[in-house]
């Protein structure tokens, strides 16, 4: 697997300051279907994979660019 790439996760705290919102915010998104659902990673740990974080902000970019905002 030369070519794969590392998958890596982000947990809610760094998520919050990454995206600039609160958690309760994020799980209301993730809950109506605007943000990515979390990984289960174990019994105690939830996370985002950072692919699907970067697609939703390059996503909503995209959407405020278009909206000519």
């Amino acid at each position: 697997m030369a070519n794969a790439t590392q998958q890596q996760f982000i947990r809610l705290p760094d998520l919050t300051k990454r995206i600039g919102v609160s958690g309760s915010s994020i799980w209301a998104w993730v809950k109506n279907g605007t943000f990515p659902k979390p990984v289960k990673l174990s019994a105690n740990c939830t996370a985002w994979s950072s692919d699907s974080v970067e697609k939703w902000a390059a996503d909503r970019i995209a959407a405020s660019n278009n909206a000519g905002v």
